[in-house]
C-alpha cells in the first residue's frame, strides 16, 4: 500500500492527493505486539511518519490483547476472568472495554452504510426489549433490540426502568423512584433506522401497548404485525419459546445469544452490571461480533 503524509494536512501529498514521493526512514521495533514498524519521510513537507502514525491503537502499550480481549467478551467470558487468561491488570481490561466498543460503533455504522450505498432498504424487522439489571433486581434497566429475519442486530441502547411486581414498593423504598426511560429509547432507537429501513417495512412484535402508536410516528407508511407472547421454553431461558413455531424466532434466538455470550447478562449470575455505560459498552462490543462473524454465512 502506498503511503500517505500523515503529520501534515495542508501538504500536497496529504491523503486524496496521491502526490509526491516517499523515503523510507529507518524502522523500529514495537515491543507492544512485536512488530517492526517502517519509517517514511515525505519529500515534499519534509515530515516523517510511519505505519503506526493514524492509527486508533496508536500509544498503546499492550495492543497484542486487543483482538483476543474483543473475543473473550463476546463469548461469555467476564472482565476479570479475561484478564486472568490474557495476564493483565483488570484496569487494563476496564480501560480497553470502552475503546474496543468505540472502535465496534464504528464498524457498525460502517455495516450500516452498506445497506445505504446499495439501494437495498430493509422491509422486514422484528423489535422488542429484553431486561437486566443494574446492580440489584430493585434497578432493573431495558435493552430495546432491533433485528433483521437474517438475524443482523441494526440498533439497540439501554434504558433505566422503575422496578415491577413485588419489588416496586421495595426499590422506591430504598433507592426512590427510578426515571422510566423506555419510551424516549425505543424511540431513540427506531428513528436511527430511518435511513436504512423502507417507509412501508413490515415491523414484528409482542403485543405491548406503547408499540403501536410509537411506530406510528416514526414510521406512519409501515404496518405492524403484533404476537401474543408466550412462555419460555425452560426455566430461564424467557428468549426461547416452547411452541413449535415462533414467529419472532429471529428477535427471541438473537435475544438468547446475548444472553449466551455477554457475561453479565447471565441468568442467575454475580457478574452484575455496576454502570449502565459500561453495559452498553459491552452490548456494542458483542453486536459488532455478532453480525461480523457468528451470522455470516
Amino acid at each position: 500500500m502506498r503511503p500517505k503524509c500523515a503529520t501534515n494536512h495542508r501538504c500536497r501529498s496529504s491523503p486524496g492527493r496521491n502526490l509526491g514521493p516517499f523515503i523510507r526512514n529507518g524502522s523500529y521495533f514495537r515491543k507492544s505486539d512485536s512488530k517492526t514498524i517502517f519509517r517514511w519521510r515525505c519529500a515534499s513537507c519534509g515530515k516523517s511518519f510511519s505505519e503506526a502514525t493514524g492509527s486508533p491503537c496508536f500509544g498503546q502499550n499492550k495492543r497484542r490483547v486487543n483482538e483476543p480481549l474483543n473475543i473473550l467478551l463476546s463469548s461469555g467470558v467476564s472482565l476479570r476472568r479475561a484478564s486472568r487468561l490474557l495476564k493483565v491488570h483488570r484496569v487494563t481490561v476496564a480501560r480497553k472495554l470502552i475503546f474496543l466498543a468505540q472502535q465496534a460503533r464504528l464498524s457498525h455504522q460502517e455495516f450500516l452504510k452498506a445497506y445505504r450505498k446499495t439501494n437495498c432498504l430493509i422491509v422486514q424487522l422484528q423489535f422488542d426489549e429484553m431486561e437486566t439489571l443494574e446492580h440489584s433486581k430493585l434497578k432493573p434497566l431495558s435493552i430495546p433490540l432491533v433485528v433483521t429475519k437474517d438475524r443482523k442486530i441494526l440498533a439497540f441502547d439501554v434504558a433505566r426502568m422503575p422496578a415491577k411486581g413485588k419489588l416496586a414498593a421495595l426499590s422506591v423504598e430504598k433507592y426512590g423512584r427510578r426515571k422510566d426511560e423506555r419510551r424516549k429509547v425505543m424511540r431513540s432507537v427506531l428513528l436511527g433506522l430511518k435511513e436504512i429501513v423502507s417507509d412501508e417495512a413490515i415491523f414484528e412484535s409482542d403485543e405491548n401497548p406503547h408499540y403501536p402508536t410509537l411506530l406510528k410516528k416514526i414510521f406512519p407508511l409501515a404496518s405492524h404485525q403484533t404476537t401474543k407472547g408466550r412462555r419460555g421454553c425452560v426455566v430461564g431461558q424467557g428468549e426461547l419459546k416452547k411452541i413449535p413455531w415462533d414467529p419472532l424466532f429471529s428477535l427471541n434466538h438473537t435475544a438468547a445469544m446475548f444472553r449466551a455470550n455477554v457475561n453479565r447478562l447471565f441468568r442467575r449470575t454475580w457478574c452484575t452490571t455496576k454502570k449502565p455505560e459500561r453495559l452498553r459498552d459491552h452490548l456494542a462490543l458483542y453486536v459488532n461480533y455478532h453480525n461480523q462473524v457468528l451470522t455470516t454465512a
